[in-house]
């Protein structure tokens, strides 16, 4: 057996896919090996500004991500969709190069810190987002569902590899090496995505044969604000918006909780930093297994449903253990499981969602539910963290809230994945 064939089997590739395959999974390593080289600094930075300030961080990037994302749009609707992540992923090279400069005059000072900080929240979610739409466009529905796993673990394997390269390197060329590593990684995304878009054309959802869409050679339609208006008249996008808010309730809780706990009981920002950098080798590192050995066999032998639905009913368990057993072991469990959760099942099934609707709604009305409203519910629930914890001293209040969110984030899951698997080909909302 070819060693392409032996791939093609062993990630459940029907013969010519897995060369694309192979492809957006090496996209997903350069984004995600980049950003995680610089997460656990991000993490640092968060709590050297002030654990009691995390919600108007949080406040600031959701204001950044509502001047951005129509300024994006507009981009969309003028530059031919094979063109859009260039500029894109062009634009946040630019700024990676900056900041490298400004970490090399600007040192340790709190706004420089803040800033980076507020900068790299908009920038993750803006270039996973636009890659996801990148493989919604390039893959049509039943290859996403075969492939969109194993494309997955990319990201793991960068969440593994970043934090390495980051401990092993930070010492020889610094937070602004680092930085400038990260602009490279991207750019060798921007020539994944070249290939991935030709192969499109041959054996993906513009391939002969193949239900007919959109040129990738135009623009997508619409003007700056179509996303929004799009989600509000579509009861399907809502939904998904709904879900979206339910998921970043759920993580901001569990994020505060970190944070409060780590500045406790680890005063040290390399400490913090080690622990960060250890909380998150696990997370990958259990979401890699799950991802070439699990998450496809349950989307196929399960469904959708299955993704999107055990997840939160395995947080609402766990915020009711972490309400009678309120300890940093038991959260850093937690985190884990919700973290892995997310990666392995949650975000592909979440991608399989938007796998037959248009090029429209792939680019514009997702991007703004990846970015706007999952901003908005970070901002929104780190304000209601806050309220919670001037009523009550402890996480009691937290938990028991957050095992509600979980509980109706499960329930959006059911319906969502039901809604996917009785209409193989949604139309566009």
């Amino acid at each position: 057996m070819q060693p392409g064939e032996w791939l093609a089997n062993a990630i459940n590739a029907r013969p010519g896919e897995w060369r694309a395959a192979l492809c957006g999974f090496v996209l997903f390593l350069c984004l995600f090996t980049g950003y995680f080289m610089l997460r656990p600094i991000r993490e640092a930075m968060g709590i050297r500004g002030g654990v009691d300030n995390l919600q108007w961080l949080f406040t600031a990037t959701f204001v950044v991500m509502l001047v951005a994302v129509p300024l994006f749009a507009w981009l969309n609707s003028r530059v031919a969709r094979a063109r859009y992540i260039d500029w894109v992923y062009g634009f946040f090279i630019l700024n990676l190069l900056a900041f490298a400069a400004l970490f090399q005059q600007a040192g340790d000072a709190i706004w420089a810190a803040r800033v980076f900080y507020v900068w790299i929240s908009v920038y993750n979610l803006f270039v996973v987002s636009v890659a996801w739409s990148l493989m919604a466009d390039v893959f049509d529905a039943a290859q996403a569902r075969r492939l969109f796993a194993f494309i997955a673990a990319g990201a793991s394997c960068g969440g593994l590899l970043g934090p390495a390269l980051g401990a092993l390197f930070i010492d020889v060329v610094g937070q602004s090496g680092l930085i400038v590593a990260a602009a490279l990684l991207l750019g060798m995304a921007v020539l994944a995505k070249h290939y991935l878009m030709a192969w499109r054309a041959l054996g993906g959802a513009g391939r002969p044969g193949a239900e007919p869409g959109e040129s990738p050679q135009q623009p997508v339609l619409g003007n700056p604000f179509s996303g929004i208006t799009q989600v509000l008249g579509s009861r399907y996008l809502m939904a998904i918006s709904a879900f979206v808010v339910l998921l970043a309730t759920v993580s901001t809780f569990l994020y505060f909780e970190q944070a409060r706990l780590v500045a406790q009981l680890f005063p040290e920002r390399n400490e913090q930093i080690r622990v960060f950098g250890l909380i998150d080798f696990c997370v990958q590192a259990l979401s890699l297994f799950a991802q070439l050995f699990i998450t496809g066999r349950i989307a196929q032998r399960w469904g959708i449903r299955a993704l999107l639905t055990g997840v939160p009913l395995l947080m609402c368990l766990g915020f009711l253990g972490l309400a009678l057993a309120p300890t940093f072991a038991m959260l850093a469990g937690l985190m884990i499981v919700r973290r892995v959760g997310e990666y392995a099942f949650v975000r592909p099934g979440r991608e399989m969602l938007f796998a037959p609707l248009d090029a429209q709604t792939k680019y514009k009305a997702k991007n703004f539910i990846d970015t706007v409203v999952y901003r908005g519910g970070d901002a929104i629930s780190a304000w209601a963290k806050a309220l919670l914890d001037l009523l009550s001293q402890g996480v009691l209040l937290a938990a028991l809230a957050g095992a509600l969110c979980a509980a109706a984030w499960g329930a959006l899951g059911w319906y969502l994945g039901g809604r996917r698997e009785q209409t193989p080909r949604l139309p566009a909302p």
